[in-house]
């Protein structure tokens, strides 16, 4: 038996690792951050400190696109709240100013507008604060309104302010006086009386108060179908003398953007030195081509931006039954009706003299009217040689004018 090798050599004080494949590894260092996107090989254990390494976020555009729209609809559902709730508040305050007495004159509807025949009436008011006719109180513009939904379509009737018609309890006169003895109660009744037609609403328009209503509206568009220069009247000049030598309003043919001063004059002119066949039938026509134009961009879209700023002003002018479900219906109905298959009708006569006061006969092709209005006859322009007051119907943008 030999005796022990004394030559081992002695521990070393550091271990030698050996690469199996390739680099050998080195263990973590504990507060080192590993590269973003890499993570630790599953053998290797994470020591005490170290941070857990993150994983890599994929972009998915899907997600931040249904983000997006979820927003954008959220937005425009408190939009259309902050609108609804300050339109809500101006149909209120039009609804106060209508008197008891005029809902009492009208035909109920039970039904929804959006899909049922209703017949409006609008009387439409422009005193003078000042002259010869101060504190008179007369209809200046009296016209009916009749939807159709189911053909999208919009009627109008114009009835001329100096028409000779029976009014109840007063006697007979020019239609317009029904209002200054009874106000719009006795208007509703002679309408009534006088076409045969219920009127299942009504909307009194103070035209004095549509200068700031078509300005906060930014202006409308009027296409005026002749050259005007009207008399002497609301100069803008600042001196009498001044207004002395004024020759007048100028309106030159053709579409012309109007702000509410002069959307206000083209309405009121009662004279065109230029045609003398200018009557109270074209002015009347004109009011109602302002009454459309502010209709229409009532329905805009830009109105319903600016909805919730000058909701409640949009209604100033106004005094009305109508609630705000209903309007919220009939702007529906006028945005889907076409302005090229409107029918503007009138009624008319012939101008005579009774009792000292120039007014308008009725004819008897009223009744024909009447009807073409309701939808039971096609339109019909008026016939020959009835005048500038002949009655009659007109599609789209053409114009009724003298025959």
């Amino acid at each position: 038996m030999s005796p022990p090798d004394d030559t081992t050599p002695p521990d070393k004080p550091y271990r030698v690792y050996k690469a199996r494949r390739g680099k050998p590894r080195l263990p973590a260092v504990p507060g080192l951050r590993r590269r973003r996107g890499t993570t630790p090989p599953p053998s290797e254990p994470r020591l005490p400190g170290a941070r857990a390494p993150r994983p890599r976020r994929r972009f998915r555009p899907g997600r931040w696109f249904a983000v997006l729209v979820g927003a954008f609809l959220l937005f425009c559902m408190a939009w259309s709240l902050a609108s609804f709730f300050t339109f809500r508040d101006g149909v209120t305050a039009a609804n106060d100013r209508l008197s008891d007495r005029v809902r009492a004159q009208l035909d109920e509807q039970d039904k929804l507008l959006l899909t049922n025949s209703t017949t409006i009436l609008l009387l439409g008011t422009d005193h003078d604060r000042g002259g010869s006719r101060r504190g008179l109180r007369h209809s200046d513009s009296i016209m009916l309104v009749r939807t159709d939904p189911d053909h999208h379509r919009i009627y109008y009737l114009s009835i001329p302010r100096d028409l000779h018609v029976p009014i109840p309890g007063v006697g007979s006169g020019r239609i317009n006086t029904a209002f200054q003895a009874g106000g719009a109660p006795l208007s509703v009744r002679t309408v009534r009386q006088l076409t045969g037609l219920d009127v299942h609403h009504a909307v009194i328009v103070d035209f004095a108060r549509f200068e700031k209503l078509i300005d906060t509206l930014g202006g409308i568009e009027i296409d005026v179908p002749a050259p005007i220069q009207s008399s002497r009247f609301d100069c803008p000049l600042k001196t009498a003398t001044d207004c002395a030598s004024w020759p007048g309003w100028r309106f030159a043919k053709g579409e012309q953007h109007m702000d509410g001063r002069r959307a206000l004059v083209y309405s009121r002119i009662r004279e065109n030195q230029l045609d003398a066949a200018d009557n109270d039938v074209t002015r009347a026509e004109r009011q109602q081509q302002v009454l459309q134009a502010i209709a229409g961009k009532l329905a805009s879209f830009a109105t319903f931006i600016d909805l919730p700023f000058v909701g409640d002003d949009l209604l100033a002018p106004l005094a009305t039954d109508l609630e705000p479900g209903q309007f919220l219906q009939l702007g529906w109905v006028y945005w889907r009706s076409s302005a090229s298959k409107a029918v503007h009708c009138r009624l008319g006569g012939s101008p005579e003299t009774i009792g000292g006061a120039s007014v308008i006969r009725p004819s008897e092709d009223n009744r024909a009217v009447i009807a073409m209005f309701q939808g039971e006859s096609a339109p019909q322009p008026p016939p020959p040689g009835s005048g500038t007051y002949g009655p009659g119907c007109v599609i789209g943008n053409a114009k009724l004018g003298s025959r």
